[in-house]
């Protein structure tokens, strides 16, 4: 009998599992391309260079909240906007993106948009950071979630 109500109970365990998804918002606010492109590769050449800078600023809007640092990776990043900020041909460029922070299988913690001022060197400089939405954690990451010093 009470082999049974063990197996039942693993059973149902597994089940419910295997049915109920892992929060993941990352997707959701992922805008993914249909097919290739001249514009997307070249998209994609700037965000490898890019990667590094955006990690630094999200880790250190981060710290204060997280005990692990999120990432970004660059499939997880959306161009709002970008423009030429001394005119027609002039090499100093800002660029605006949305961002979706993940921690350990593409859990998003947050929606957050960043300013970079891209100019010759190359030099790029972090000019604005907005955290536009926070994504509550699933219970089995709530770990790494700093606490509110008393």
């Amino acid at each position: 009998m009470i082999m049974i109500r063990v197996i039942i109970a693993v059973v149902l365990t597994v089940t419910l599992s295997l049915s109920s998804p892992l929060q993941s918002n990352a997707e959701a606010s992922y805008r993914v391309p249909q097919e290739d492109s001249e514009e997307l590769r070249l998209q994609d050449m700037l965000l490898n260079f890019l990667t590094p800078y955006i990690n630094d600023a999200v880790r250190d809007y981060y710290r204060r909240l997280l005990v692990e640092s999120p990432l970004v990776y660059p499939y997880f990043v959306n161009v709002v906007d970008s423009m030429r900020i001394n005119g027609f041909r002039g090499f100093n460029l800002s660029i605006t993106l949305d961002v979706t922070p993940v921690v350990g299988p593409h859990i998003s913690v947050g929606e957050d948009r960043l300013t970079f001022q891209i100019s010759v060197g190359p030099e790029v400089k972090l000019v604005n950071y907005t955290h536009l939405k926070s994504y509550e954690l699933p219970p089995h990451w709530q770990n790494i979630v700093k606490k509110p010093v008393k």
